[in-house]
């Protein structure tokens, strides 16, 4: 009765009249496993007198002293030792992907294999048959296979040898402004 309402036993096999409980309350840290700080500048005895352990003159010895991220321990640093690219006048120091323009190709081989003679290949058109899937990104006819049959087709550009093939067996292009 007494051990329902949470009062302490005494243990029978221990020994001891009263059980220690296990709770917050008497947790400790395991033998010799916390150390004491070390305090430096409290005199020769301790070890760390005098200098507190910074050494004799330099950088790390003076007051403030602290090691910034970017320090190489003297060396030309990383950020000095990259080459610097300033300027329009060098290619390479343009950045890249503003000036890009990005198109989707459509290739000759591709209408031929997909629309017949005398079509009129529209925007509207390719994107129903799975040539520009991408909405918004300019269609531009390049000249890789060749074109066997006159067709009509309407594209933001044109390669000139996608436009002679086109012309060449009998079709017409026509760009279209976005």
């Amino acid at each position: 009765m007494s051990a329902e309402r949470g009062e302490e036993t005494p243990l029978e096999d221990t020994g001891e009249l009263t059980p220690r409980r296990v709770g917050l309350h008497s947790l400790r840290p395991a033998p010799r496993s916390r150390r004491a700080r070390k305090r430096v500048g409290r005199g020769e005895g301790s070890g760390t007198g005098k200098t507190s352990g910074r050494g004799q003159k330099g950088y790390g010895a003076r007051s403030g002293a602290e090691r910034r991220a970017r320090f190489e321990g003297g060396q030309m640093p990383i950020h000095m030792r990259m080459r610097k690219l300033r300027g329009p006048h060098m290619k390479k120091s343009m950045p890249f992907e503003p000036f890009r323009t990005h198109t989707q190709a459509v290739n000759l081989i591709e209408l031929e294999r997909r629309f017949a003679a005398g079509t009129e290949v529209t925007l509207e058109l390719m994107r129903a048959s799975g040539l520009a899937s991408r909405k918004g990104v300019p269609v531009k006819v390049l000249a890789k296979g060749q074109l066997t049959k006159p067709l009509t087709v309407y594209a933001h550009a044109f390669s000139a040898g996608a436009r002679g093939a086109i012309e060449a067996a009998g079709g017409a292009c026509h760009t279209v402004d976005s």
